[in-house]
């Protein structure tokens, strides 16, 4: 007799632990009661099935300030003027579209809209270490934690961010080949003077919002009793979680998100985007994005003290709390069945934990004590040289990220309009995305260069019902 899904999840699921529940009654509801079944472009755009019709007007206020364009200040709007002085976007939609994934340039004219870099460098004082335990990192003196490429009249977007690809070609074990395209991120037209030769830099795509408030529901001990951080069970996974700097509780606590794991909360993600991406201040991010160093900047007038009321920032971390995770698709299918196998025996579920339930979530009844089904362990692991950025961020080293949540990730073309994935999007499809795995994943990368094409076309379909 041919296995159920259910129990199929539930083998999947038996690293995770005990408290896990591995599979929901309707194995298609990867969001547990929350889930919408929905595979159109607007897949990603819902507000949590279970809420209710009193809350649903409060998740599209928040879905109306995602998407308002922050004008510059003063303006006749007063309510949505501060973008600036140095920014990258002008609204939270242009990154994350339909609430979707972002990607890195597609041709060498595009421009980085939905992709930022990161940078920082090492640090070498006993302030800077203090300093690195409070941000994660020591930002660059003159151009700060974030390039912006763009300035309001009178100011200077910082420097222009490319891209460069080289190939690199494979061969699978069946003789079919493959290539995958290695990035060298290039920062052109620094308006601010030269970066220094110690710098450290990071592209970054734009992640998915779905699922967002379902992830902070886990509870604190369900994932650390995932992680192994030396590898007692010898099965060469060594996943270990990331603690960041909570600014609203003044302390350090565990990292959930980000590719790094390198925020705490929903909220705090949200207040550092506003600041970092748009230059709207806020109560917790109160300074403008603006160095020391770049004085023009300084000058300008703001939108107010804060920019961004707690009203707005509350709002806007609302509705990105509680937007849904879409069902899985074709799960009866017998290839994605055999997918679903293949992805157990590879050993891809180590990281990639299938499911587990939520705890309890002051102000989200919705996502309480619901069985999800989001793929990930929140946990650091080390990828390998190959993805390597070399860039630490709290405890994560320069060689590890956070497991990325697989659930949706079949619709990402069908939302965002690409197949871009990884960090800073250098796959162009999730067959890439597993052929750059390495480090703790080598032997899952080892695996499928020996499947076969039927095998590997089962993977797909397996992964693409997600």
């Amino acid at each position: 007799m041919k296995p159920t899904l259910a129990l199929s999840l539930l083998a999947l699921a038996g690293i995770a632990n005990s408290n896990a529940t591995p599979a929901t009654p309707d194995p298609r509801q990867s969001g547990g009661a929350t889930t919408v079944f929905d595979a159109s472009m607007s897949a990603f755009s819902h507000p949590a099935a279970n809420i209710s019709p009193s809350r649903q007007n409060d998740f599209f206020i928040g879905n109306a300030f995602f998407k308002q364009p922050w004008v510059v200040a003063p303006s006749p709007t007063p309510a949505r003027d501060g973008l600036g002085p140095l920014f990258n976007i002008n609204s939270c939609q242009n990154c994350h579209v339909q609430a979707g994934k972002g990607h890195p340039p597609l041709s060498k004219d595009d421009a980085f809209l939905s992709t930022l870099v990161r940078l920082s460098i090492p640090p070498k004082t006993a302030a800077q270490r203090a300093m690195q335990r409070t941000i994660g990192v020591v930002p660059e003196p003159t151009y700060g934690d974030q390039l912006q490429i763009h300035g309001i009249d009178g100011v200077k977007g910082e420097g222009t961010p490319r891209f460069e690809y080289t190939e690199i070609k494979g061969t699978f074990k069946d003789g079919e080949t493959y290539t995958l395209l290695q990035p060298k991120l290039l920062i052109e037209a620094l308006n601010y003077g030269k970066l220094p030769e110690n710098i450290q830099t990071s592209a970054r795509v734009a992640p998915a919002l779905i699922g967002l408030g379902l992830l902070e529901a886990i509870e604190e001990t369900d994932i650390l009793a995932q992680a192994d951080p030396d590898d007692k069970n010898g099965d060469g996974i060594s996943g270990h979680p990331n603690y960041a700097w909570d600014a609203a509780q003044q302390k350090t606590v565990l990292g959930r998100f980000g590719w790094k794991a390198n925020q705490p909360s929903v909220a705090q993600q949200t207040t550092t985007a506003f600041n970092n991406d748009i230059g709207i201040t806020s109560t917790f991010r109160p300074e403008p994005s603006c160095t020391t160093k770049q004085q023009e900047c300084r000058q300008q007038p703001d939108g107010g003290k804060p920019e961004a009321q707690q009203t707005t920032v509350d709002a806007v971390t609302f509705f990105a709390s509680l937007l849904a995770v879409p069902a899985r698709r074709d799960v009866e299918d017998t290839s994605v069945l055999q997918g679903q196998k293949l992805f157990q025996q590879a050993g891809c579920a180590a990281c990639h934990t299938p499911a587990i339930t939520t705890g309890s979530k002051a102000g989200f009844p919705e996502l309480e004590h619901q069985p999800i089904q989001p793929f990930t362990d929140l946990l650091l692991h080390d990828m390998g040289e190959g993805l390597a950025d070399k860039r630490p961020d709290f405890e994560a080293s320069g060689n590890e990220w956070r497991t990325a949540p697989l659930w949706g990730i079949g619709l990402v073309e069908t939302v965002n309009g690409h197949t871009r994935f990884l960090h800073d999007g250098r796959a162009c499809n999730l067959l890439e995305a597993i052929l750059w795995h390495g480090g703790e994943a080598e032997k899952a990368r080892q695996a499928v260069l020996t499947m076969s094409k039927e095998e590997r076309n089962a993977l797909l379909r397996f992964l693409n019902s997600l």
